[in-house]
């Protein structure tokens, strides 16, 4: 296996070297200026600071310190209107998804757990309620309290670790220096923002202090909105209805920094994070006028919070003869917590009130870094990076509720009238309490060849992960009556090869082979859900680690009048994890009567043994001297199960975006096309009971504009039109696991506006 990776990795070179006519070509043209930071998104081959405005590159050995990531700074963010990931990849980032039902970034056609998030290069856990599907919590934090946003697609091993396999979406929040201009000693900044699609009004605010060496921020922002718009107007009950279910939503965001600058280029700090999201919903597509739950009498919630503190450490070598160059470290302590649940009536089955709160808790004590150091050998120069990620966390999962079910008969049935208590299996826990300890250890060494613009970096991780599962009384009472599984324990080693040729300032070419690893989940391991008489949904303690060996090759050009970048990439994987279901054979293996589990049988986890997912990026810009600009973008995937010869309903279908826009001093204007092909093969299902929803293309226009008023310092106003010709569209990541309502309930939202005013101080 080792001889066939190395393999791998020389084809991944001669590749890279075949491209060497092309990139001479090309330097032949290239204008010989600094380059900077693109207005779209772009990363382009040096990143520069300008105090109050920053735009400073990742810390030195994070995962997206890596020519293959692209940035998207504040100002970007802020021109963009973005204020949510599906604004991110709408423009900005085209090949970034992110299911709303899931509640996961997806990258390269892989999402969940299998994509990595971090804020400040911290990880967040893709917390998964493998049995209620209460998922998510990766997207816990405001877009206002950013200071950037990197994203690398495809695994780096050596940088990444466990969880990255379809890449990473790193955030960076706001320091006291994005708000403090030079020669200030303070800074501050106030925004309101109007989104149509969900009626929402958003107010935040930051403000920084520096006294000497000593820096404070403080930031904060309130979201309050209603149900996200759709195309459908159906305004009844039940099976028929398309508007979308009424709701109310709250979110608030803390954001607190002190920072002390130190003699020798030392800097500490203190981070205190704080996020909160409810959204209770009028779900009337649950309700009939003479079923079960009647008018009013179904209400769902939903809740997601994250809090984070942290000991910064930062190190930048003001002399030559320093042991490390550069250096970043967090001490950390995190909490993050999932909760879905619903209250009601049932006024058929079990009269009475019902209600379910369905928990997920995480709490993480962690230290993260990396030490970066130059060495000088003469003709060969070495930049080694050397990284860690160390961390032990507690996970819980608690199901509570009550409803108007009888105490079970001796036999464990129900008195006649109440059999459908048997599935409404609460006050326990499907999952047991899991201490799970990880630790990552990571080794680059950048050699780059005297004057010749051609550099090699090996790099190699190790990655260890251990989940050990703790019985509780909660777990005890589970109606599946399962004993304690056993733990998981596995190790990982991922190297990975990056070669790169910067033909002068304007064209680098680089080509990479690396390795990925993700461990399995508490809930894929352990959860136990149902119980004798309905069916059972069982976690696979004995599942194997999936892997992935991803190629790339690319070329970053130009600078920010006239540039671009191509990426293609292939990617291999291993012991997929997936689900299925058990025949009676398989059952009765574990322990199990298939024939006691009537209403759906027994499912449970297992790896899948092949599976691919390959395309293509590109994306291209030109400034033009007059204030015209011009960008377009392409994201490419195509994935498949080559074991049942099936694709793989997670890649999204090919996305294309097209920008243009005038900017003078005071204000400007633009115009942004997306186009989205048909997703592959054929839906299945009915239009109103579709398990798979193939999602037709599409292509909608958006108008934005800017101002900045001479006769008020520092403000800013930004609008925009969104899906200007009302167009009837789907957004595949979030829909095409389909459902029970007719199709134009999933629909996006049609033609809305969005305003926000911005003050600078």
């Amino acid at each position: 296996m080792v001889i066939r990776h190395w393999r791998s990795a020389l084809l991944v070179s001669a590749a890279f070297v075949c491209a060497g006519p092309v990139s001479q070509a090309l330097a032949q043209s290239a204008q010989t200026t600094t380059p900077a930071a693109t207005s779209d998104g772009e990363t382009t081959l040096q990143k520069i600071v300008v105090k109050g405005k920053r735009v400073s590159a990742p810390a030195p050995g994070s995962a997206t310190d890596t020519p293959l990531a692209t940035e998207t700074t504040a100002a970007q963010i802020e021109n963009k209107q973005i204020t949510s990931i599906s604004d991110l990849g709408r423009i900005a980032e085209p090949g970034v998804n992110f299911n709303r039902n899931t509640g996961g970034v997806n990258i390269r056609g892989l999402e969940g757990s299998r994509v990595l998030t971090t804020v400040d290069g911290i990880p967040l856990t893709f917390l998964s309620d493998a049995s209620r599907n209460a998922t998510g919590g990766v997207d816990t934090f405001d877009f206002s309290s950013l200071s950037a946003v990197d994203v690398l697609r495809g695994a780096d091993s050596s940088r990444a670790g466990g969880g990255a396999l379809g890449g990473v979406l790193a955030v960076r929040t706001l320091e006291p220096e994005d708000l403090i201009e030079e020669g200030r000693d303070w800074g501050g900044i106030v925004k309101y923002t109007y989104d149509s699609s969900d009626k929402s009004s958003s107010p935040s605010a930051a403000i920084a202090k520096r006294i000497e060496n000593t820096s404070i921020m403080f930031q904060g922002g309130y979201k309050t909105g209603k149900q996200t718009d759709s195309q459908g107007t159906v305004d009844t009950y039940g099976a028929t209805r398309t508007a979308p279910n009424p709701s109310d939503y709250d979110q608030h965001n803390l954001l607190f920094k002190l920072r002390q600058e130190l003699e020798g280029g030392h800097t500490i700090g203190l981070t205190a994070e704080s996020y909160r999201k409810d959204r209770d919903t009028d779900s009337k597509t649950g309700q009939t006028l003479t079923g079960n739950y009647r008018p009013g009498n179904y209400e769902t919630n939903d809740s997601t919070a994250r809090d984070r503190i942290s000991l910064d450490y930062k190190f930048q070598s003001e002399s030559d003869d320093s042991l490390v160059d550069a250096a970043w470290a967090s001490l950390y302590w995190q909490d993050q917590t999932r909760g879905t649940g619903y209250n009601g009536y049932r006024s058929t089955s079990v009269i009475g009130p019902i209600g379910r709160l369905n928990d997920y808790d995480e709490r993480t004590i962690g230290l993260v870094g990396a030490l970066e150091k130059n060495v000088d050998t003469g003709y060969l120069d070495h930049n080694f990076v050397f990284g860690f990620d160390i961390a032990h966390a507690t996970s819980e999962q608690y199901s509570s509720g009550y409803d108007n079910c009888p105490a079970p008969l001796p036999s464990g049935a129900y008195p006649a009238g109440f059999t459908a208590c048997s599935n409404l299996h609460t006050n326990q826990a499907d999952t047991p309490k899991v201490e799970t300890g990880r630790i990552g250890l990571y080794l680059d060494d950048k050699v780059s060849f005297g004057d010749t613009g051609f550099s090699v970096t090996p790099g190699v991780r190790f990655d260890w992960v251990k989940h050990d599962p703790k019985m509780t009384d909660a777990f005890a009472d589970n109606a599946g009556n399962p004993a304690l599984p056993n733990g998981f324990n596995d190790t990982a080693i991922s190297p990975k090869i990056r070669l790169e040729q910067e033909v002068n300032d304007q064209v680098l070419l680089y080509g990479q082979w690396a390795m990925g690893f993700r461990a399995p989940t508490a809930g894929e391991l352990f959860s136990t859900f149902g119980g004798p008489g309905t069916y059972l949904r069982i976690g696979n303690p004995n599942l194997k680690s999936e892997t992935s060996n991803g190629f790339e090759i690319g070329a970053k050009l130009g600078d920010d009048d006239l540039g671009g970048r191509v990426n293609l990439f292939y990617n291999r994987y291993r012991n997929f994890i997936d689900t299925t279901s058990l025949n009676a054979a398989q059952a009765a293996a574990l322990g199990y009567t298939l024939s006691q589990y009537p209403q759906g049988g027994i499912s449970t986890y297992n790896n899948v043994a092949n599976a691919e997912i390959f395309g293509t990026e590109i994306s291209v810009h030109k400034r033009f001297s007059n204030g015209f600009r011009a960008l377009a973008g392409l994201a490419y995937a195509e994935g498949n199960n080559l074991d049942t010869k099936t694709f793989l309903q997670s890649v999204a279908p090919l996305k294309a975006v097209v920008s243009v826009g005038y900017d003078t001093e005071t204000w400007g204007v633009g115009l942004d096309w997306t186009g989205v092909k048909h997703a592959r093969g054929q839906t299945i299902g009915t239009a109103t009971s579709m398990s798979y929803f193939s999602t037709p293309g599409y292509g909608i226009v958006d108008l934005t504009a800017w101002w900045e008023p001479e006769q008020i310092k520092g403000l800013k106003i930004n609008a925009g039109i969104y899906n200007v010709f009302d167009k009837t569209y789907y957004d595949y990541a979030s829909v095409r696991t389909g459902g029970s309502q007719p199709r134009e309930y999933y629909s996006e939202p049609g033609r809305t506006f969005k305003i926000s005013l911005t003050q600078r101080f």
